[in-house]
């Protein structure tokens, strides 16, 4: 999990600017790099980074030499890089160069090398901040250019890893001055990137896979490349020759990005929204801070002056659609037809390859598991794949709940079913309560259902980071949206009204538990992989018949249950249980976490004070002082923002007052629950 955060046509002062961009440091804390834009001194890119890959590549801005005009901010995951890596990696037009390494002259930065030090990783423990002249350099140099140990090395000129830098190039390009100008700042995973790069036979000059971006852009413009990439991502990209900068985000925002643009053409864009509230601009009211519409791109031109003016806002990817990148997937295996058997092998491959092209990682995989079937088929599959691909460590996984909850036993039998290393987190009501005030803040939300669910990821997430080394964790996140899991589809009134609100939910993840999902691992430093959403499984699933994915025998994502039928991925019982949500499967049947909250904000929020609601908070005024008591810390933290929240999440076709699944009377618990 990283950040992205950019400046075009600032009119403060870019150091005190930049101030804001710490507020997202927590989405990458192994490092980060501010860097200002050659040529535009109000514009800057700054970047927060997550190790994900390994430890000497990945850091942004990158920048290549065949593309100096280039720049690119980009958050997500390109699922097929290395893939295309290998395939391109003996062309010749790969230039390598030499350099003696003689020394750079830094002009803020704190420097640490990497992928431009010898092969050897020689020096790499070295840093160095100098300011001053070196008189007989070139006299030393030549004097040992010849001795038998000055080693020459050769490196493609990838880019440099900076800790504090803004970092200007001197005496290590190329001879012939085409060293690396193109620029690459992002956060996420393109998982197809190797396959793209053979396909279309790039040059790749790093071992970065949103280099592909680039290339992309280069050769089919931002649409297509937008089309073209298989991952998750938000992205910042910076076209200095043509004075464009685009903005562009995955399908399901399943990466953040969130956007500023004042009157007169200042644009700012964060990660997160608390990257941005405290931007200093001219304009005498505070511009909108909104989130930037998943499967989009957006094309701004750049003046001289660094302001910029929205030109076109398009949408490249809708989730019922089958992605242009299909055309150069490796999958195997997939059938025609809708005959029952068909479909349901149709559907375990692809899961299993969603699952397979999210394993790209250097540092340790796990997995959240609740216990119930999402989590569950995702950290069975993923130790399936773990094993095959011979992983020198165990998956662990991780549930969270109270001692006798329904998800901490269900996952114990799960964990002991596949094989897991299982870690129980066992919390009480009093430690839930005390985060609600750092979980509000994360999340930049007051939507009751939300708050709920995200109190336990959030304290599952700082067990992980405290007490493990796993960093990338996998989940089940988009299963209910997509398969129609939530107990209220058994009320609909007709397939395709239940098509429909699956299609809603889709799309409004952003705004619910994909935003839940996020902030929460993001908080602490982990990095999210949400296999359910893959473009190709979403688009395949949601262009089945109808009738085929309702609720059948009274029992919610029946289809997706039978696609796992006696194969022993995971035991029957799991298989079949019924949905519970996240918030209330953690806690005891006898009593509700969604109880425990209600009670505790009887002392915080008085009649009185709820019956003034309307007034104290027009914006969709609370109804219950659960809600109100949300609504109360996050103005502590963004006054004047509600608007950030669109509508509540609530349950449709069914009377209900409360978003848990829980009140609702169609709800029955498992019998052993």
């Amino acid at each position: 999990m990283c950040g992205i955060w950019a400046l075009f046509g600032s009119d403060d002062c870019l150091s005190t600017q930049c101030t804001c961009a710490m507020k997202i440091a927590h989405r990458g804390p192994d490092a980060f790099r501010f860097e200002n834009v050659n040529g535009f001194t109000n514009c800057c890119f700054g970047f927060h980074r997550l190790a994900i890959v390994d430890h000497l590549y990945g850091m942004q801005p990158l920048r290549i030499k065949k593309f100096p005009f280039l720049w690119l901010c980009y958050n997500g995951e390109i699922y097929n890089h290395l893939q295309v890596r290998s395939a391109i990696s003996g062309c010749a037009t790969m230039e390598k160069y030499t350099t003696t390494y003689r020394y750079v002259l830094l002009s803020l930065a704190v420097l640490q090398w990497r992928n431009i030090q010898p092969p050897t990783g020689t020096f790499c423990y070295l840093w160095l901040c100098y300011n001053g002249e070196i008189y007989n350099h070139l006299q030393v140099c030549s004097a040992i250019s010849g001795c038998a140990t000055m080693e020459k090395y050769t490196t493609t000129y990838r880019y440099v890893l900076l800790s504090l830098a803004v970092l200007q190039w001197r005496n290590i390009q190329p001879p012939t001055g085409t060293f690396c100008y193109l620029w690459l700042c992002y956060n996420g995973e393109i998982y197809n990137h190797l396959q793209l790069k053979e396909k279309f036979e790039f040059e790749y000059q790093t071992k970065v896979d949103g280099e592909i971006l680039l290339h992309l852009y280069e050769r089919f413009g931002v649409e297509k490349m937008a089309a073209l990439l298989d991952g998750v991502f938000a992205f910042v990209l910076l076209d200095t020759a043509n004075r464009k900068v685009f903005l562009g985000r995955d399908t399901f925002g399943v990466r953040p990005m969130f956007r500023m643009l004042t009157d007169d053409g200042f644009l700012a864009v964060s990660s997160e929204a608390k990257g941005l509230t405290e931007i200093t601009h001219s304009m005498p009211r505070p511009p909108e801070v909104t989130p930037f519409p998943p499967g989009h791109f957006e094309v701004f031109t750049l003046k001289s002056s660094g302001k910029v003016e929205s030109v076109q806002l398009g949408r490249f990817h809708s989730c019922t659609d089958e992605p242009k990148h299909a055309v150069h997937d490796s999958v195997r295996g997939l059938l025609s037809g809708f005959e029952l058997e068909t479909v349901k092998s149709n559907i375990r491959v692809l899961f299993e390859n969603a699952v397979r092209k999210r394993l790209m990682a250097h540092r340790r995989i796990g997995c959240l598991l609740s216990g119930g079937l999402d989590s569950s088929l995702v950290a069975a599959t993923l130790v399936k794949l773990a094993k095959e691909d011979e992983l020198t460590y165990p998956v662990q996984t991780f549930a969270i709940g109270t001692e006798d909850s329904p998800d901490i036993l269900a996952a114990r039998k799960v964990a002991a079913h596949i094989g897991s290393e299982h870690h129980e987190v066992i919390f009480t009501p009093e430690e839930g309560i005390r985060a609600i005030q750092e979980v509000i803040y994360h999340l930049e939300t007051y939507d009751i259902t939300t708050v709920r669910a995200s109190i336990g990821m959030y304290l599952v997430s700082k067990y992980i980071r405290e007490k493990t080394d796993s960093v990338v964790i996998f989940s089940g996140e988009g299963s209910d949206e997509l398969t129609q899991g939530y107990i209220y589809f058994h009320k609909a009134p007709s397939p395709k009204a239940a098509a429909e609100e699956s299609e809603r939910l889709m799309k409004e993840l952003y705004l619910f538990d994909v935003l839940r999902a996020d902030r929460t691992t993001a908080a602490h430093g982990l990095e999210l992989r949400v296999p359910f959403l893959d473009h190709r499984l979403c688009a395949y699933f949601l262009s089945l018949p109808e009738e085929m994915r309702v609720p059948k025998d009274g029992v919610e994502k029946h289809l997706l249950r039978e696609s796992f039928k006696g194969l022993n991925l995971i035991p029957d019982d799991i298989l079949w249980r019924r949905k519970e949500a996240f918030s209330d499967g953690l806690s005891s049947t006898k009593k509700s976490w969604f109880s425990y909250l209600q009670d505790h904000v009887e002392a915080e929020v008085n009649e009185s004070q709820l019956e003034m609601a309307a007034k104290v908070f027009p914006h969709f005024p609370p109804k219950t002082k659960e809600g109100y008591h949300y609504r109360q810390v996050f103005e502590k933290y963004y006054p004047g923002r509600a608007v950030w929240l669109s509508h509540y999440w609530m349950p449709r076709w069914i009377k209900a007052s409360d978003p848990s699944a829980r009140t609702l009377s169609i709800y029955k618990p498992d019998k052993d629950e």
